[in-house]
């Protein structure tokens, strides 16, 4: 294919991309008015979070074991249908609930669209030329999680909209993008056959990573870390573990084919994902979180403020991109990715609420650029080693480990987050000798609305929150820097020019 031909195929699916990423980047800043309307806490928060990340870490190796089998092309518009009706039933939510159960649907599409987009792009360029598509894959992402903040901030400060147009809002960029598809996207058929779905291994690594999710969530709150639950829960889980690699092992089609592993750099990469998860999924996460709570900024100026970061991770992705497909290398890109990543969190996990902007920008900058160097060129060096019929199956294996890194990592900061804040907003208030009262969410376990409270409490609460975000961050970095361990073991492989 010529390079004007793959440009109008993948324009459909950059566009699912860019509605796929801001389902989940347009309720980051919206998040703390949402749960405040809803009565949710800091609980709350994490699981609207985590439920899409959870569903989408679990239905990846699925899409990409049935685009080994079926066509492609139906299945991005397929997870593109599941994202509409989702994100419909998600803006008709009355409560914490209902909003979590259709986070989890949209998570399934967003995961099928995110995963298919790079394998249709592994089916139609060769490994040597993918690196500068792939550019194109991070500036999309990009744009999205600038976008998706900055739509979510509007929509919530306009009156006349409203936090639920923050789900209507991507429902016509995906109809737009099934359109798009149908004219744009035709990549040769395979031999289809009847596919045999690993529904048990699906449910096994589902029910074992929620099982340790609802663990760390809980945990430390409702009972001690060191407790007859805790080991219920943790024992229940490797036991669910356990079970989903003796169950692959017989699977006909198995949801993560582990012949894989034998690949060394698919092992790898496949750990770093999980520890660069955790990073960027905290990032995105937990700095709405902070301007608008520690720094009292509008969910609007929450948005702008963590431009530095997507600037950085946007140019990065971009010219490395350009950059290994005209000398073929990649390595030097992950190392420097990971050490900038560790780098830029240990930073931000020194900010409070009056840390000055310039620090905060440098310190999200370079998390952006250590994001934008490793994310994508993770995919790009598991795809370079397996063969072509397991593309598919290796590219979502990946992008698993990602999601899943990134589910429980949040999972874990923000149950680490809320009982930090607890405990600095107890210190505080303490101090103060201010009593604490759940009317405006203070002391009730709910987000706190700065608006409602006293003027002499709000510089308590922002501290607090100032103060935990930072150590959330600080508590990050560690696996930042093991992932630098884990991508200096990766052997580089000078990328393939051939597609076979």
């Amino acid at each position: 294919m010529t390079h004007r031909q793959v440009l109008k195929a993948l324009s459909g699916l950059l566009l699912g991309l860019f509605v796929a990423v801001l389902s989940s980047t347009v309720v980051s800043n919206a998040l703390p008015r949402i749960l405040t309307d809803l009565h949710g806490g800091e609980s709350a928060y994490t699981w609207v979070i985590t439920a899409a990340l959870l569903s989408m870490t679990a239905s990846t190796p699925l899409w990409g074991k049935l685009s080994d089998l079926l066509s492609k092309k139906l299945l991005v518009q397929v997870a593109m249908g599941i994202y509409v009706v989702s994100s419909a039933l998600a803006g008709l939510s009355q409560s914490t609930g209902a909003l979590i159960a259709c986070r989890v649907l949209q998570g399934i599409g967003a995961g099928g669209v995110i995963a298919l987009g790079q394998i249709c792009l592994a089916a139609m360029v060769p490994p040597r030329e993918r690196g500068r598509y792939s550019g194109w894959f991070g500036a999309v992402f990009a744009l999205a999680t600038i976008g998706g903040p900055l739509i979510g901030g509007v929509i919530v400060d306009t009156d006349w909209l409203g936090w639920r147009w923050c789900f209507y809002v991507g429902i016509p960029f995906a109809v737009l993008a099934v359109l798009v598809l149908q004219r744009t996207l035709n990549l040769p058929e395979q031999t289809t056959r009847k596919p045999r779905i690993d529904y048990l291994g699906a449910l096994l690594i589902t029910a074992a990573v929620s099982l340790l999710m609802i663990w760390i969530s809980l945990a430390g709150k409702d009972y001690a870390w060191l407790s007859w639950q805790s080991a219920a829960m943790v024992g229940g889980g490797l036991l669910l573990a356990v079970a989903f690699v003796a169950v692959e092992r017989r699977a006909a089609e198995p949801i993560v084919p582990l012949d894989l592993f034998r690949h060394r750099t698919v092992a790898l990469a496949s750990i770093a994902s999980a520890l660069v998860g955790i990073g960027m999924y905290g990032a995105t996460t937990f700095l709405g979180q902070f301007f608008q709570l520690a720094k009292e900024k509008t969910p609007t100026q929450a948005g702008l403020l963590t431009l530095p970061m997507i600037l950085g991770l946007a140019l990065s992705s971009t010219v490395a991109g350009r950059l290994i497909t005209k000398y073929g290398k990649w390595k030097a890109y992950l190392v420097g990715g990971t050490v900038l990543l560790t780098a830029g969190l240990a930073l931000l996990g020194g900010m409070r609420d009056d840390s000055p902007y310039g620090y905060l920008a440098a310190a999200m900058a370079i998390t952006g650029i250590g994001l934008g160097l490793t994310s994508q060129n993770l995919v790009l060096a598991v795809q370079n080693t397996v063969p072509r019929h397991e593309l598919g199956a290796a590219s979502s294996v990946v992008t698993f480990f990602r999601t899943m890194g990134g589910a429980m990592g949040v999972s874990a900061l923000g149950a680490l987050l809320g009982n930090r804040v607890s405990h600095y907003l107890a210190q505080n208030l303490a101090g103060a000798g201010v009593q604490p009262s759940g009317g405006a969410g203070l002391g009730g376990g709910e987000i706190p609305d700065l608006h409602r409270l006293p003027a002499g409490v709000v510089p308590l609460v922002t501290d607090a929150f100032g103060h935990g975000v930072g150590t959330v961050f600080l508590v990050a970095a560690p696996f930042a820097l093991l992932a630098v361990l884990v991508v200096l073991g990766v052997r580089e492989v000078p990328l393939r020019t051939t597609a076979q």
